[in-house]
């Protein structure tokens, strides 16, 4: 049996494509609406799209970032630097092959031109509705336009004119001329060019008319000698189209469109239109907010972009469309950050351990290794005092069966240190545990347990002097059910209250002086990362990445 791994279906067109010489290289491309913010569904697209240059580096692969840019009411500067660093942050690098479909408007304009000269497109004045309702549907031919039929030399005319801003928004559109018969009502004469008087961040007011999609897009392919234009399934429909206009106007090469599957995710939605709501809505807290599917989210939220990149691999490339467990995606994060996250101490729900026999205004240095399984990470050094914070839900006044922790009378072992024997405990007002009084057994530092003592489980604690506070961020997931676009109240209704809690807790002192963006494994808890905005030197705000198992199951 071969070791090679299987390819799926697009890399193996691209296979047979450059044995059989139809290609020397392969040029792909990331082709974003800079509309909105890049989410975990482009992911799949970037890793296809560039890996597959990466490849295929040895023939002088490589894959372009286009900015598909012609809405001018929806797209800003700001989404096209969001872009970049996204994909930058996965690990890509588009090199000197960054282009804007706003560069080629005059060879858009140009095509349109020959269509019309050539009796393939005509200037219409209907309205919107108007057009929408002569198409027809899947049983009911479409009506031809009133101007279908004007002749080619009124239309260049119009066209013209249109350009040069005669018209207002909605007066005129330029149609392609095709078959208002077809089976696939995308081809019944589709809208090639509109008029739209909006200031463009490309190319200022140089412009008053502009491409639709389905038409920019293989005119930009094929300018930029794309050999493999990657979409989603819902292209598929619009192939067709796709080929018409390579076939029918003065292009310099011929691509290819082939459809995969695109990426969704249960408890998420991936809706550009829906996230833009939750942000404009004060939903959540802007598109980097840790709870969003958004990449500059998830990476705020401290998910490794190798990671992502493993779970984009495994979720594989297919022609079927199906939800992906988000669990599958925590899975990832998990297993990456088991090796690669250094280990510290952190008390969450803090309650405070008075070990009585310690010397007061003393403390002991405790050598702790900063990963169990990789010497390479060395070692720290945590100072144990007569005061300690450890987790709340570590002490248990009635003990139940099974709970091996502190409990009077009980035996525990501090996390690297001494044994320790709760002698007594307080209470609040509210009856809440308060204190936690206990003994240390002498001699039992990094020791066996002495006989006789029952001691069979070892808890975190953190130095009540030489603790720092820290904000920490406990995120879950956004939504409650697997599908928030079909909540009957819609998705805004199923969201979370319980997305995320804030709280105080009480951290190593060299937890208070990483960088933003540090990661590591709260030892118990879960991984953690220092907030990529809001975490300052002997300021720490920490986000929860991902429990240590799926608390959801």
């Amino acid at each position: 049996m071969s070791d090679t791994p299987k390819l799926d279906f697009i890399r193996e067109i691209i296979a047979v494509d450059l044995a059989s010489g139809k290609h020397a290289t392969t040029i792909t491309r990331f082709p974003p609406e800079p509309n909105g913010y890049l989410h975990i569904g482009h992911a799949k697209s970037i890793c296809l799209n560039f890996g597959i240059a990466q490849e295929n580096a040895a023939s002088g692969a490589r894959c372009h970032l286009r900015f598909d840019d012609t809405n001018p009411s929806k797209e800003e500067t700001e989404y096209v630097e969001s872009i970049k660093a996204d994909v930058k942050w996965l690990g890509f690098d588009w090199g000197e092959h960054l282009f804007f479909a706003s560069d080629y408007f005059e060879f858009y304009y140009e095509c349109a031109v020959h269509l019309i000269k050539n009796g393939l497109a005509y200037v219409d004045h209907q309205t919107p509705e108007q057009i929408k309702e002569s198409r027809g549907n899947l049983n009911v031919a479409g009506t031809p336009s009133p101007w279908r039929d004007r002749a080619a030399e009124e239309s260049l005319d119009l066209f013209a004119r249109m350009r040069a801003g005669e018209f207002k928004e909605g007066e005129a559109v330029l149609r392609a001329k095709i078959d208002m018969a077809s089976p696939n009502i995308v081809m019944r004469d589709p809208v090639i060019y509109r008029i739209m008087h909006a200031h463009h961040h490309n190319t200022g007011d140089a412009w008053c008319i502009y491409p639709m999609y389905d038409f920019a897009h293989p005119l930009e392919d094929a300018k930029e000698h794309i050999t493999h234009s990657l979409c989603t399934l819902e292209f598929e429909i619009h192939r067709p189209f796709y080929d018409w206009t390579i076939d029918n106007c003065p292009v310099p090469a011929k691509p290819r469109q082939i459809e995969f599957s695109r990426l969704n995710l249960n408890y998420t939605v991936m809706s550009k239109r829906k996230l833009l709501q939750l942000v404009k809505e004060g939903l959540v807290g802007g598109w980097d907010d840790p709870r969003m599917p958004s990449l500059s989210g998830i990476r705020r939220r401290g998910y490794p972009a190798a990671a992502v990149r493993n779970f984009c691999h495994r979720v594989g490339i297919t022609k079927f469309d199906g939800i992906t467990d988000v669990a599958l995606l925590e899975f990832e994060v998990r297993d990456h950050l088991n090796t690669a996250a250094p280990r510290r101490m952190a008390v969450l729900d803090p309650v405070k351990l008075v070990i009585e026999n310690w010397p007061a205004g003393t403390s002991e240095d405790i050598e702790l290794d900063n990963h169990p399984k990789d010497p390479a990470m060395g070692t720290r050094h945590v100072a144990m005092t007569r005061e300690l914070w450890i987790e709340a839900d570590d002490f248990q006044e009635e003990p139940e069966k099974k709970f091996y922790r502190l409990g009077p009378g009980r035996h525990v072992r501090l996390r690297g240190a001494h044994i320790v024997k709760c002698t007594g405990f307080e209470k609040d007002a509210a009856g809440k545990v308060s204190e936690i009084r206990c003994e240390y057994l002498p001699g039992t530092m990094g020791a066996d347990t002495p006989e006789g003592v029952q001691c069979k489980a070892a808890i975190h604690w953190v130095s009540a002097v030489h603790g720092v506070a820290a904000e920490v961020r406990l995120y879950d997931r956004l939504f409650t059910v697997e599908d928030p676009d079909a909540a009957e109240g819609g998705f805004v209704s199923v969201i979370n209250p319980d997305s995320l809690k804030t709280i105080t807790a009480w951290v190593e002192p060299s937890v208070a002086e990483v960088e933003p963006e540090w990661s590591c494994q709260f030892e118990r808890l879960g991984y953690f990362v220092a907030d990529r905005v809001q975490h300052l030197p002997g300021k720490p705000v920490f986000n929860r990445t991902v429990a240590l198992r799926d608390s959801w199951k």
